[in-house]
């Protein structure tokens, strides 16, 4: 992100986002691309799916950014026995009053962390469905809203299938963004052993040095910054034939949905705000391509057998279709 030659967004909403940048960072070592795109998907009020093996700091990463927004955090671990009621809630019978009472689940909550989303049946991963698309739980036919901001941030491991029940395509579709987390680079990597082992007992997370800067209002604040960010209609074309491509494209059996073009769209302007802008240009677009729709297409087995990725094919893709010329 560049900090210098920006346009100020209203209301200072670009500081805070750069705020914020900088204090997850000060725990979440060497994963600078993935901290963008988690905080590109809070401005744009949207869920990500993050994939990646297991230690590479995704708790770590959901509390810093609870803690730097003063937002309240939950984690649900997701097993092969976990049941819808212990995601939403359920109503239960208090014995002191003789009356039957709504306990709230662990989704009534800022950040939820869906740890290993795939490990759980098709009927509890469902049960996010609802909260995610309409940020409310019906619970015995009452809808109860969740707290706003609310986001989703899933885990999945890419390596391990045995025991696990892939997402299917209408739960993929409700994430914005699908976020790849590798392993650090060597310095990186260095750094935060030699930060866990300075007098540390254990290898517990540590958020200590992440200071509060705002409230969860505040960004709601920024997500209707976000919301009202110029857009050209050119830029708006843009997005929307890079989705429709994916479409006719060779080798891709799915292409992206319409939700496909409105995720570009939603996702370049949170870009555009964290890079401290009033408006969203085509590189904004081009920049959150892979992770707005490398979960909205499916390719091939012909690709497949040729070694190629999701995103090999839209890489292709995006050099193809010709970006508005300012």
């Amino acid at each position: 992100m560049t900090e210098t030659g920006q346009t100020e967004p209203q209301s200072g909403a670009g500081e805070i986002a750069a705020q914020l940048l900088r204090e997850i960072r000060k725990v979440v070592i060497g994963q600078e691309a993935v901290v963008d795109q988690v905080l590109v998907g809070l401005i744009a009020a949207g869920h990500v799916l993050i994939e990646g093996l297991p230690g590479l700091g995704k708790t770590l990463l959901v509390r810093a950014l609870a803690k730097a927004f003063g937002g309240q955090f939950q984690r649900i671990q997701f097993t092969p026995d976990l049941m819808p009621n212990d995601v939403v809630g359920h109503v239960i019978y208090d014995q002191g009053s003789g009356q039957f009472r709504i306990r709230r689940g662990p989704v009534f909550t800022n950040l939820l962390l869906a740890d290993e989303i795939n490990r759980a049946p098709a009927k509890t991963q469902s049960a996010l469905l609802e909260v995610m698309q309409e940020l409310q739980v019906t619970i015995e036919g009452k809808a109860m809203p969740v707290p706003a901001p609310f986001m989703v941030l899933a885990t999945q491991n890419p390596i391990e299938h045995e025991g696990t029940y892939p997402l299917p395509e209408a739960q993929l579709d409700r994430f914005l963004l699908k976020i790849l987390i590798n392993y650090p680079q060597e310095a990186s990597e260095l750094e935060l052993v030699t930060r866990v082992i300075a007098g540390q007992v254990g290898d517990r997370l540590d958020v200590s040095a992440v200071e509060t800067l705002v409230q969860p209002e505040a960004i709601r604040g920024l997500q209707r910054t976000a919301a009202r960010l110029e857009l050209d209609q050119q830029v708006c074309e843009y997005a929307v034939r890079i989705a429709r491509t994916t479409r006719d494209w060779p080798g891709v059996t799915i292409g992206a949905g319409p939700r496909g073009g409105l995720a570009l769209i939603r996702c370049a302007r949170g870009a555009a705000l964290l890079d401290g802008r009033d408006h969203v240009t085509p590189d904004d677009v081009k920049a959150v391509a892979l992770p707005a729709l490398r979960h909205r297409i499916r390719i091939g087995p012909e690709l497949e057998l040729e070694g190629q990725t999701p995103d090999q094919v839209l890489g292709a893709l995006l050099q193809q279709v010709e970006a508005p010329r300012r």
